[in-house]
C-alpha cells in the first residue's frame, strides 16, 4: 500500500511540474516564431494545461482501466468548474468580456450534452468516440477562425501582455518542451499504476479513484494558471483555461480514450457524475454568459460553486462507505 501511495504522490508532483514546463516551452517557442497571441492562449495554454488529463486517460484506457479514464475526464470537468472557478471567482470576480469565450460557453454545454447522449446507454463505442474527435477538430478550427477575425479581443490582448513581453531562450524552450513531455508521460504512468493499486487495495472502483484523486491531481495545472491570471486581473484568461480544458476533456480526452478501448460505465456514474457535470456546465452558462452585457461570476456565485463541490465530494465519500 505504501508503494502505491508514494507512486500517486510522486506521480502528481512530477505531473504538475512537467505540465508547467511543457506549456512554458511550447508558449516560448510559439512566441519566437511569432504565433498569434490568440492561438497561444486558446491552444497552447488552454489545452496544454489539459495534457495531464489526456495522457493519464489514454494510458489508463490502453491498460484496460477505463474507469480511471472516464472518471478522470469528467471528474476534471467537475473540478474545473466547481473548485477552480469557485476559488478563482472568490479571489477575484470573473468578468467575461471576450466574445470568443461568450461563444464557447453555449458550445461547451451543447458538446457536454452530445457526450452525455452518446453515453446514455452506458457505453461509448469507437464510432461515437471518433465522432467526438471529429467535432473537436471542427470546433477548434471554427473557433480559431472566429477569433482571428477579432484581433482586439480581450483574451488575445491578455495573452499578449502575459507572454509576448518575455525574452525567449529557444534552446531552453525546446528542452522544456520535450523534457516536459517525456516526464509527463512517465509520471502519468506512475500515477495510474498507484491509483489502480490503491483502488484494488481498498476495494474501490477505479471510477471513484479517477473522479477524486486523479481528477484533482490532473486539474492542478488549470488551478495554478487560473489563480495566477486572476491575481493579475486577467479573468478572461482564467475562464478561458477552464473552458478550453473542459472542451478538450469532453471531446479529445474522452474521444481518444474511447477510441483506444470502448468505454463502459455504471448507471450511477451516468446519473450521478455526468449528470452533475451537466448541471454545473448549465449553471456556468447561465451565470457567465451575460446576455447583452459582459458576463460575470461574482464572489457569492463562486461560494455556491465551492459548496456544490464540497457537497458532491461528501456524497461520493458516502457512496463509497455505503
Amino acid at each position: 500500500m505504501t508503494v502505491f501511495i508514494l507512486c500517486v504522490l510522486c506521480g502528481l508532483i512530477l505531473l504538475v511540474w512537467s505540465a508547467d514546463k511543457f506549456v512554458a516551452g511550447a508558449s516560448a517557442i510559439a512566441i519566437h516564431y511569432h504565433v498569434s497571441p490568440l492561438l497561444i492562449g486558446m491552444l497552447i495554454i488552454g489545452f496544454g494545461t489539459s495534457a495531464p488529463e489526456l495522457v493519464v486517460s489514454v494510458l489508463a484506457s490502453w491498460d484496460g482501466n477505463t474507469g480511471i479514464a472516464i472518471g478522470n475526464a469528467y471528474g476534471s470537468n467537475i473540478t474545473n468548474i466547481a473548485l477552480i472557478l469557485g476559488v478563482t471567482s472568490v479571489i477575484s470576480p470573473i468578468v467575461v468580456q471576450s466574445q470568443i469565450l461568450k461563444k464557447e460557453l453555449p458550445l461547451l454545454f451543447l458538446v457536454s450534452l452530445v457526450s452525455a447522449w452518446f453515453l446514455s446507454d452506458f457505453y461509448l463505442s469507437r464510432l461515437n468516440a471518433f465522432i467526438l474527435l471529429l467535432v473537436f477538430v471542427a470546433l477548434m478550427g471554427w473557433t480559431l477562425i472566429q477569433g482571428l477575425k477579432k484581433r482586439e479581443d480581450p483574451l488575445a490582448m491578455a495573452v499578449d501582455v502575459e507572454f509576448t513581453t518575455k525574452t525567449v531562450d529557444v534552446k531552453k524552450s525546446y528542452f522544456q518542451l520535450f523534457g516536459g513531455l517525456f516526464i509527463l508521460i512517465g509520471s502519468s504512468r506512475l500515477l495510474v499504476f498507484g491509483a489502480v493499486g490503491i483502488a484494488k487495495a481498498f476495494g474501490l472502483s477505479d471510477v471513484i479513484v479517477g473522479l477524486t484523486v486523479v481528477a484533482i491531481g490532473t486539474s492542478l495545472p488549470e488551478l495554478a494558471s487560473s489563480l495566477m491570471a486572476a491575481k493579475k486581473g486577467n479573468t478572461d484568461l482564467a475562464l478561458g483555461n477552464v473552458l478550453g480544458s473542459n472542451l478538450f476533456n469532453t471531446l479529445a480526452v474522452v474521444g481518444l480514450a474511447g477510441f483506444i478501448a470502448p468505454l463502459k460505465i455504471a448507471q450511477e456514474v451516468f446519473y450521478r457524475d455526468i449528470g452533475f457535470m451537466l448541471i454545473l456546465t448549465l449553471s456556468l452558462f447561465a451565470i457567465g454568459y451575460g446576455f447583452k452585457k459582459p458576463g460575470r461570476i461574482n464572489r457569492a456565485e463562486g461560494v455556491l460553486l465551492l459548496l456544490s463541490y464540497i457537497g458532491y465530494t461528501i456524497y461520493l465519500i458516502k457512496s463509497i462507505k455505503g
